[in-house]
Parts: C-alpha cells; structure tokens; sequence
C-alpha cells in the first residue's frame, strides 16, 4: 500500500474523498466494495494520524469540519497527481474523472453538464449534478460534496448571500446579468405579449422552488419573492413546476434562458420590472478548480453566450 507521509496511505485519502463525496460512512463503503466497520476505522485513523477532526458523525450521515474541507482538498490534489504518475510511468487507464456540481433549477446549466459528458475522452466516468435548494447548494460547496455552484444574487438577496459564502469560505464569480422573464407554457393566453406586467400575473399561480427547513425570502430562487400572490404553489423539481405551467396556466420567474430541446412546451416573455438578475458560480477561495471543473465552466460559458448573452469577465 503506498504511503504518501508519516503513515498515510493513498488508499485512506481516496476512501476519505469517497465518504466526503457520499456524506455518508456506509454509502461510501458500499460504493468501494468495502465493509462499513473497516471504512468507519480507517476514518478514524485518519483523523488520529493527522491530529484533526476531519469528520462531523450524526444519525443523518457526516460532514466536513472546516479542517476536513481543507484535508480534502489537498487529498484530491494528492490522488490525482498520483494517477497521472501511474498514466505516464506505468501505462495505467486515466481514472474515471469525477465531477460534482450543485445548481439552481436552471437548464442552461443541464445543457453544459451534458455538453461537458459527451466531451469527456474517458471508458468509465463518474459526475453529478444537483439541481437544489439555495442553502443545500452553498453547503454542498462548503463540505466539497460540490466542487462548483450555481445560483443568483440581486440587490435584494446579495447581503445575506455574501455573508454566507464569506463565512464558509466560499467566491461568488458572477457569469453574466440577465433581464426578468416569467417561464409559462406555450398555451398561456401571456405567451402573445410581447412584455408581461405583475398586473397581468395577478390572476395567475406564482410558481417557486420550495426551500425547506431553511426558508428565506433571501434564500428564495426566485426574485420579487417578498410580492403577495393570492395563489401560490410551491415545488421541488423542474419537471414538476413546469407540468403546472402547462396544466394550471402558472408561471414563475427566471433568467429568460431556456433550452428549447430540453423544455420545448415553455416560452420565455420579458418581465417589465426594474431588476437585474445576476448569475453566477461559487466555488472553494482557497482551492484551485480541478480541469473538469474548469471545462464544464468553459461550457456553461458558451451555452450562454449561444442565446445572445454577454458574458461577464
């Protein structure tokens, strides 16, 4: 087993990522083929041999101290140097690349991780995608489960958003502004308008991603959320938000970038509200990305910048 210090080993840092990865001791080690009391002791170990809580254990699974989230950056760094000794010495396969990325409910964002796959020269990878809550995101990028985020700031959310990622150590690199648009089916009498206006919305149900136990107007995924609506219904998934759409004639607000392909019955029409929408990704300050992370970046840029959008440097 190759040791990499003062009894380290390489297999510890990759079982350490995998747990790290899963949130979970037991889903790691069924993932690695490997005992669940041998996984929970070589965690152990690892933290006795490095002085440190790495790890914080409950019912609900485990996540990073802050040392842990700093350990695993250096440990990804470690094994991935490592498998590109044995690719280059050794005439070993590249390791399958591994990629997590947490997101708003937005497509364009689908469209560049399925761009980022179909590019990727390997036999066997391993990515996720996770299209979550506000809060669920930052924490996902916080503990490394993700490498990168996705979400919004505006005037309204930004305070709160940037104490947030301040205190989990986290940078906010806005990818461009967008207008309001509201998402409605092609069958909603508002799909003719040019421009829509919050009288005409009044009659219709305002449509928003649930945020769960921590709900926030801040929080919310949507701008103008503090507004009234005398019909409102909250969801947890895109496919669902836009079945109401086209069943109850709703509506919900975004960035006016929509794939055709992927959600071909919904129409996106200008808001006329004085607001900006500012999208961007979070990511690690003190943590380079890894290249994948960087080409799904580079293809996120470009799927954007396809719909007319100028990208910001």
């Amino acid at each position: 087993m190759a040791q990499i210090s003062s009894g380290l080993t390489l297999q510890q840092l990759r079982y350490f990522i995998e747990v790290a990865a899963e949130g979970s001791i037991s889903a790691a080690a069924d993932l690695l083929y490997v005992a669940q009391p041998t996984m929970s002791a070589a965690m152990k170990d690892l933290e006795a041999r490095v002085g440190r809580a790495l790890l914080v254990r409950s019912a609900r699974g485990v996540t990073l101290t802050a040392d842990g989230v700093e350990f695993l950056g250096y440990a990804r760094q470690v094994v991935e140097q490592f498998a590109l000794l044995e690719q280059r010495y050794l005439g070993r396969p590249p390791r399958r690349r591994l990629l997590g990325v947490s997101t708003q409910h937005y497509s364009f964002a689908v469209d560049a991780f399925v761009r980022m796959v179909k590019a990727t020269d390997v036999a066997e990878y391993e990515f996720s995608l996770r299209e979550s809550r506000t809060w669920d995101i930052i924490e996902d990028v916080r503990t490394l489960r993700s490498e990168i985020g996705i979400l919004y700031r505006n005037d309204f959310n930004r305070k709160v958003i940037d104490k947030l990622l301040r205190e989990s150590g986290l940078a906010f690199t806005p990818l461009f502004l967008a207008d309001p648009h509201i998402f409605i089916s092609r069958k909603n009498p508002l799909a003719s308008k040019e421009r829509a206006t919050l009288d005409d919305l009044a009659g219709l149900p305002r449509l928003t991603f649930d945020q769960g136990a921590n709900n926030s107007f801040y929080f919310a995924e949507e701008i103008l959320s503090t507004l009234s609506s005398k019909q409102e219904i909250r969801v947890s998934d895109r496919a669902t938000i836009f079945n109401l759409m086209i069943g109850l004639h709703g509506y919900t607000i975004s960035t006016g970038i929509i794939s055709g392909q992927l959600d071909p019955e919904i129409v996106a029409i200008p808001l006329d509200v004085d607001e900006r929408i500012e999208i961007g990704w979070i990511g690690h300050a003190a943590i380079p990305l890894t290249d994948q992370a960087q080409r799904y970046l580079g293809e996120l840029r470009a799927v954007v910048a396809e719909f007319g959008v100028a990208l910001l440097d």
